[in-house]
């Protein structure tokens, strides 16, 4: 029973120690990418991904920041290679979380980055599946303002390039505004969003 009890207290302590490199890893990631060292942050996520194979937040984080970094991407192949790679990792991601509204917006904005980049190429062959991954979000999680803000900034892209007024898609940003003041991620490294993007997107689209 003492041989049982020590393996016992052994298991406990190693998975402790996991669990503690995991969030050391992950908030130094973090620090890397608020301290503008985004390909930095990139590489430690991806590197605490294959540590962790059965977590699909590292890879989403890995996702998304080749995701954004690419919506300033001069050079075409850097590009390309950027969006691959996400798409890559959106797809490990998505195969660890089904029916994850997290997941569904990043896809979305994955898509929209293409769109962005060529209109016309990709413009037509992706706006129908944005539109139907931020709806299948919204009825995931109605109240999540990532989802709110992504959606409502999508439909404002569409109907600027359109001609049309982006008035009407100023009350959901507002709700997403809203939602950000009570918004509780489900762990410390959950996605929680920018309510100062939102408030930008408001200013930028609203006055």
């Amino acid at each position: 029973m003492k041989h049982l009890f020590t393996i016992a207290i052994l298991l406990l302590s190693v998975c402790s120690l996991a669990q503690t490199k995991y969030e050391t890893g992950m908030q130094k990631a973090f620090d890397y990418w608020t301290s503008n060292n985004p390909w930095e942050a990139a590489n430690l996520f991806e590197r605490i991904a294959q540590a962790e194979p059965e977590n699909w937040l590292p890879p989403f984080y890995v996702a998304q920041i080749n995701i954004i970094e690419s919506f300033n991407e001069k050079d075409r192949d850097k590009m390309v290679l950027q969006l691959n790679k996400a798409r890559d990792f959106v797809n490990d991601a998505k195969a660890l979380s089904k029916e994850n509204a997290d997941l569904l917006v990043l896809e979305a904005q994955l898509l929209t980055a293409w769109v962005v980049y060529d209109g016309q190429q990709y413009g037509m062959k992706y706006s129908a599946k944005i539109t139907e991954l931020y709806n299948k979000a919204k009825q995931l999680a109605p109240e999540n303002p990532m989802v709110v803000l992504g959606k409502a900034e999508w439909e404002m892209g569409s109907a600027k390039y359109f001609g049309q007024d982006t008035k009407p898609y100023c009350e959901d940003v507002n709700k997403a505004i809203q939602l950000f003041a009570t918004f509780k991620p489900a762990s410390a490294f959950h996605p929680t969003g920018s309510l100062k993007h939102a408030q930008a997107v408001l200013e930028a689209n609203c006055k």
